[in-house]
């Protein structure tokens, strides 16, 4: 954000980014604030424009709580509000803060609805990001697409609302100089999740899936990029007899150790020998896009992965649906009612997975499989020799990457939005 003498003569405009979760956080708000400060910083003396830029987190199944903490962090916003004080914002924006008169509410992540109802109490206007549609036409005000079917979906006489500005997820930016390939190795990310009730699975799952792949393979290390609002207590938590979940696997951690001098914060080991080393970098594109599989849980991860090109399996352990209220939507709202939980755990194994739904972002994007999902009554053992399967066949793995490559929007997204959200600033000034 700009502020100074030349900038305050013009009347100060509110940009108000409406967000959810973690991935949505670092790969969509982060880079586009980061474009409208530059746009801004790059004008001179009068010419800046006077904004704040405020983040309100909403409701969501796929947040994990901890995003107020990484997004204050991060010291780009005047204003932050929690997820759950939504709707006490909504009520009494006052209580909050002082609102300038004019302003922009910018949908970023979430539910779509929630921008609406903040921009139609504010009084602002409303743009929304749709990815792969745009639910509420009628009342934004401007639409940037990912695509030209999200404008094709659109009823005609709401067209004019759109532009394309193409993927925001392909304009991930790698640090070239980062490399992992050395004596013959080979990578597999692990990415067990990053909120309690998908690591209190996905942590003694893959521990025990990454014994079963070292038992047989010495040239294959393991790595897991720790999420921003996860860390290592919560491995240590989740692997050990507090965790009933964790007594249906073999696995346990033996130790957790600080790591000196390297792209790596900490190496696990675990009770089989087995090492996994952690970064606490993120995003850490540039660490994942040196790997040669990933095996990551649903997720808005798999969107991630997807960007850089990155094969993957992904799994979902259906024998603990009762504890994996991640789901999107209302569904995972709801579900967080344990009676209800458990109607949504009956409802879900023997209709949803039976009508062969997709599950993750790439797979849903393209309409047909182009990743693996492996959805069900699966074993630690059999993602095991899926991933070995894959490993030792490079032309399997190169197809996979071949078809995501195909799936990638075009770049520029982030600058075009970024350009969008100003032009709207010149206009309300």
């Amino acid at each position: 954000m700009s502020f100074g003498l030349a900038a305050m003569k013009k009347e100060s405009v509110a940009v108000v980014i409406i967000t959810n979760g973690p991935g949505e956080l670092s790969t969509w708000v982060r880079p586009v604030v980061d474009n409208l400060n530059q746009i801004n910083d790059s004008l001179k003396g009068k010419k800046k424009y006077d904004f704040t830029i405020r983040l309100v987190l909403v409701p969501c199944p796929n947040s994990t709580g901890k995003e107020f903490e990484v997004a204050k962090s991060w010291k780009k916003f005047e204003l932050v509000t929690k997820a759950k004080t939504f709707w006490n914002l909504l009520i009494l924006p006052s209580a909050f803060a002082s609102w300038p008169k004019k302003g922009i509410v910018i949908f970023l992540g979430g539910d779509q609805f929630w921008s609406i109802l903040l921009a139609k109490r504010l009084g602002y206007i409303n743009i929304t990001y749709a990815e792969w549609i745009s639910r509420w036409p009628q009342w934004t005000n401007i639409i940037a697409a990912m695509n030209g079917k999200v404008k094709k979906l659109l009823p005609k006489k709401y067209r004019y609302k759109c532009t394309i500005i193409g993927d925001l997820m392909a304009d991930i930016k790698f640090n070239s100089e980062v490399s992992l390939k050395n004596q013959g190795k080979k990578y597999i990310a692990l990415l067990p999740g990053s909120k309690k009730s998908k690591l209190s699975v996905g942590i003694p799952f893959f521990l025990e899936m990454a014994d079963h792949i070292a038992d047989k393979n010495n040239n294959i290390d393991f790595i897991i990029p720790i999420a921003p609002t996860t860390n290592k207590n919560e491995y240590l938590f989740f692997q050990s007899d507090k965790n009933p979940i964790a007594n249906y696997y073999s696995s346990k951690i033996k130790t957790i150790k600080n790591i000196s001098n390297s792209i790596f914060d900490n190496v696990i080991e675990t009770s089989k020998n087995t090492k996994i080393y952690l970064i606490n970098k993120h995003p850490c594109y540039e660490v994942l896009k040196e790997c040669d599989l990933a095996i990551t849980t649903v997720g808005a991860n798999t969107a991630e992965l997807a960007a850089i090109a990155l094969p993957m399996i992904v799994v979902l352990p259906t024998q603990h649906l009762n504890v994996m209220n991640s789901w999107d939507g209302i569904w995972g709202i709801i579900g967080k009612i344990p009676f209800i939980n458990k109607l949504l755990t009956l409802i879900i194994k023997n209709w949803n997975l039976k009508s062969k739904k997709f599950f993750s972002w790439p797979n849903i994007k393209a309409r047909k499989l182009i990743v693996p999902e492996r959805i069900g009554d699966i074993s630690p053992k059999q993602i095991a020799k899926e991933a070995e399967f894959l490993m030792n066949n490079l032309e399997n793995l190169q197809n996979i990457k071949d078809n995501l490559l195909k799936q990638r929007g075009e770049n520029g997204a982030v600058k075009k939005l970024a350009y969008i959200i100003f032009e709207s600033i010149k206009k309300l000034s």
